[in-house]
């Protein structure tokens, strides 16, 4: 399993902007092959805060996602002035084992 953990900073005031643009995103990518979590979300605390989740059966499927991710970017480039920017930071973890609380 692979777990991809983002943040971000976005004015607060497009936040909200900026994750209903990725609400079609996130269905798509959780459709995909391999996907078992994929989420773009509001920090409750502060509100300049997005987080991006994923979790991935295997690095082949998160490299699918990234190679159909980046083709779709390319084919439909978005309108410009009609994106909220962000930079994320983001980390990936390669999990050999997982287990659910007892």
């Amino acid at each position: 399993m692979v777990i991809v953990q983002g943040t971000g900073r976005v004015d607060p005031a497009l936040r909200e902007q900026f994750l209903a643009q990725r609400a079609e995103a996130m269905q798509t990518s959780r459709a995909e092959s391999g996907c078992l979590e994929y989420v773009f979300a509001a920090d409750p605390i502060e509100a300049d805060r997005v987080i991006l989740s994923e979790r991935w059966e295997t690095q082949e499927h998160l490299n699918a996602h990234i190679a159909a991710m980046t083709e779709r970017r390319r084919n439909s480039p978005p309108a410009e002035g009609s994106e909220v920017q962000v930079t994320l930071e983001v980390t990936f973890y390669d999990v050999s084992s997982a287990r659910s609380r007892p």
